[in-house]
């Protein structure tokens, strides 16, 4: 039987994703719980500047271009798990535009199309086993 790799990194977004009224908040908290259970996170957004309290949250944050590449490159992904120190094939990335999601899945990621937070929470609670409530 073959086994997969843990996925134990998360990269999330900024724009649409964790500034959303409410649900931003709750993705937030999913990552500082996600963290506390060895997952490493990172923040990576295309904006130039986000809240300190947002980006306090991370243990990467990457804004702009990484390495000369901008989302939704898929160079710019794996600058963005090699900085974490994960293998990009070890990570999930939640964007709300679907050419960053098909970005992070060509550079070997998992990617999460952010729509709403109930659901982004769903699967990442399946993705990195990790409970989606405190």
């Amino acid at each position: 039987m073959a086994t997969t790799r843990p996925l134990r990194g998360l990269i999330l977004d900024y724009g649409g994703v964790l500034d959303e009224p409410g649900g931003g908040e709750q993705l937030l908290g999913y990552a500082r719980r996600a963290a506390a259970s060895g997952v490493t996170t990172a923040l990576f957004s295309g904006a130039h500047v986000v809240p300190d309290e947002v980006a306090a949250g991370f243990a990467t944050v990457r804004l702009g271009a990484v390495r000369g590449a901008r989302k939704p490159s898929p160079e710019a992904f794996a600058a963005v798990a090699e900085a974490m120190g994960v293998a990009p094939g070890e990570c999930v990335a939640v964007d709300d535009t679907a050419v960053c999601v098909r970005g992070a899945a060509a550079a070997g990621m998992v990617g999460v199309h952010h729509t709403d937070a109930a659901s982004t929470l769903a699967e990442l609670e399946v993705l990195l086993d990790v409970p989606a409530e405190g």
